[in-house]
């Protein structure tokens, strides 16, 4: 959330000079709240002036002086509910506008205006046409996803066999690169949230449609993010604590209401999925170093798995609604013949940390500073189980197990249909 200061000094800038990402946020109405609060509250400072006038008159009020108090009476009371109404409207506003993007971030309104900043791998030359991973993965009789749908619907898939052994693989290797080489602390979280927890990293009110919610209020957490980031919510940690750096894997839910009619096929966009994510907590003034090293954190991922990607800066108009500025990691799938997201490395700023009251003190007495968050997808399991089936398969539609993955998966070196 950004600071109603801010917005009042602001507001008509960001909307002239960033529409693409302003444009429809409420930000308009949030100009026109905060007039009409100003003018009210001038109005009760007024009324509430003259009132304090008259009751300090000396002697007994006359008779004009008593109808004229209980006229204010009257007014003070309509002002007041006015303001708070104000108040209450303005709030509903602020929860609804976007963060700020970094002056480095690139302009355009939609992914066509995304940058691409590096590449790394090569995409390989088969010597045959690749399927794609919903073509392979019945076909070696790993994933089912008639059996997903049966079980509970579309964007669903039942893993079996290799590809489930695969995915423990995967979450153990991730864990422990994170952990052990990396320097994150490893946490497992509750894999459901509060409204507070989902208010807090930005996913409501804005983004409720997108969640799972149960019979008594809780939400099924689309991310880790979510319960890891307000770990720290309501703290003033020491400045000595920071930077704090998490890893996690939970299972995530997300309803994709959003995303009508993309992706729908295979595993790319499911309603639940495995993923490890990292976060960190840092100081204001060391959170762009951070993004850049919580990026490379997550391609090292890819790289051991010698998986080709390439690393886009989102554009305005496609950042996400908290972030401030978007690394998107995406990876080659030579079956779809495209790129596809495979991480996205996030810095908030003070945007979440506001939301969730995370703060910190620089020394003892001074006054306590929102920290800057961040977090990334490190990595989603079951994109890259498609990233793997897809450029490690054969001609013969076996699939070769990556190097990197082997001693996790007790020295299996491929994958074949069974019997």
């Amino acid at each position: 959330m950004l600071p109603r200061d801010f917005l009042r000094e602001n507001a008509a800038r960001l909307l002239e000079e960033l529409p693409e990402r302003f444009d429809g946020t409420g930000l308009e109405d949030f100009v026109r709240l905060d007039r009409e609060r100003r003018d009210a509250v001038t109005k009760l400072e007024e009324k509430r002036r003259r009132r304090n006038e008259l009751t300090s008159i000396p002697g007994k009020p006359s008779p004009e002086a008593l109808a004229e108090m209980k006229g204010l009476k009257e007014e003070i009371k309509a002002l007041e509910q006015s303001v708070d109404e104000a108040d209450r409207m303005l709030a509903a506003v602020e929860t609804g506008v976007p963060n700020v993007p970094d002056p480095d971030v690139p302009r355009g309104r939609d992914e066509s205006a995304n940058r691409v900043e590096r590449t790394w791998g090569s995409p390989r030359d088969f010597g045959f046409a690749p399927q794609a991973h919903w073509d392979l993965g019945p076909a070696l009789g790993i994933l089912d996803f008639e059996r997903g749908a049966k079980l509970a619907g579309a964007r669903f898939t039942v893993l079996s066999g290799a590809a489930a052994r695969l995915s423990r693989a995967l979450i153990q290797f991730f864990l422990d690169v994170h952990v052990d080489d990396q320097g994150y602390r490893e946490v497992l979280p509750p894999f459901l949230a509060n409204a507070e927890s989902l208010f807090g990293t930005g996913q409501l009110p804005k983004f409720a449609a997108d969640l799972f919610q149960t019979t008594n209020g809780y939400y099924l957490i689309p991310t880790a993010e979510v319960p890891v980031t307000n770990l720290h919510r309501d703290e003033v940690l020491a400045a000595a604590d920071l930077p704090l750096r998490y890893a996690a894997c939970t299972p995530c839910f997300r309803s994709e209401a959003g995303a009508a009619g993309r992706d729908t096929r295979g595993m790319i966009r499911q309603h639940q999925f495995d993923k490890v994510e990292v976060v960190m907590l840092v100081r204001p003034e060391d959170s762009p170093g951070a993004l850049e090293t919580l990026t490379a954190h997550n391609e090292e991922l890819l790289q051991r798995l010698e998986l080709p990607y390439r690393v886009v800066s989102l554009c305005t108009g496609d950042l996400g609604f908290a972030s401030a500025r978007t690394y998107d990691l995406e990876v080659w799938l030579p079956g779809m013949n495209a790129y596809k997201e495979i991480s996205s490395c996030s810095n908030f700023d003070a945007f979440q940390a506001r939301r969730a009251s995370i703060r910190f003190r620089r020394a003892e007495g001074e006054k306590p500073e929102f920290v800057h968050t961040l977090n990334g997808s490190g990595l989603p399991i079951g994109r890259t189980i498609v990233a793997i089936l897809e450029n490690y398969q054969r001609a013969d539609g076996s699939v070769a197990i990556p190097e990197v993955l082997r001693p996790y998966m007790r020295g299996q070196t491929e994958i074949r249909r069974a019997g």
